[in-house]
């Protein structure tokens, strides 16, 4: 059965921001550099942004965050959320 675990859950103020940090992961990627997370619609919990949220598990957040203010990506809440 599985459990839900903490995560960190980004939102942007605009789509641009979020499609920003998802063509990076997919930059990275494809360096074969790992990044955390993935793009999920955003939880009904969180009442901010543009409909798109990050979502990494909270044990990632400290690489997360680093990777982002690296490329100068911006986020508009930092929230912990229970996911699947």
């Amino acid at each position: 059965m599985r459990k839900k675990t903490p995560h960190i859950v980004l939102s942007f103020e605009s789509t641009s921001d979020a499609m920003a940090l998802d063509v990076l992961a997919r930059d990275l990627r494809a360096e074969g550099k790992p990044f955390p997370g993935r793009m999920i619609p955003l939880p009904p919990v969180i009442d901010a942004g543009c409909g798109f949220a990050w979502s990494a598990p909270l044990s990632e957040e400290v690489a997360l965050l680093a990777a982002m203010r690296e490329h100068s990506l911006a986020y508009q809440a930092r929230n912990v959320v229970e996911l699947y």
